[in-house]
């Protein structure tokens, strides 16, 4: 799978987002990235910032959170195109659920880890 093949199934995650909550996202920035940090080499998604439940007055000016989607380990993870799909799916929403707030802990009982 191509990058451009694999950015656009992020991109089609993302519009599967129900329109009140992606209306909702506030100051958040998604990328695609080839590997995650060494240390955590079969990461899939990762979510970098402060989510909407912890901001407060104090929060302005400051840069986007980020989620980010790792192709690499993604890709080595997944066998078929449709598993791919699903794959990137999850992960997506599993990121989007932390800039809502959710834990690891919540999103596993939930079935999105």
């Amino acid at each position: 799978m191509t990058r451009d093949e694999f950015e656009t199934l992020v991109a089609d995650a993302l519009d599967q987002i129900p329109p009140q909550l992606a209306a909702m996202m506030d100051n958040v920035a998604v990328f695609v990235e080839d590997e995650p940090d060494p240390s955590t080499p079969d990461l899939f998604g990762l979510y970098e910032g402060t989510p909407l439940t912890e901001r407060g007055e104090w929060y302005a000016g400051v840069l986007p959170d980020r989620i980010i989607v790792y192709m690499g380990p993604t890709l080595r993870h997944c066998e078929t195109y449709e598993e791919t799909v699903d794959e990137v799916r999850t992960t997506v929403v599993h990121e989007v659920a932390h800039h809502f707030g959710f834990d690891d802990h919540e999103l596993h009982e939930l079935g999105w880890s």
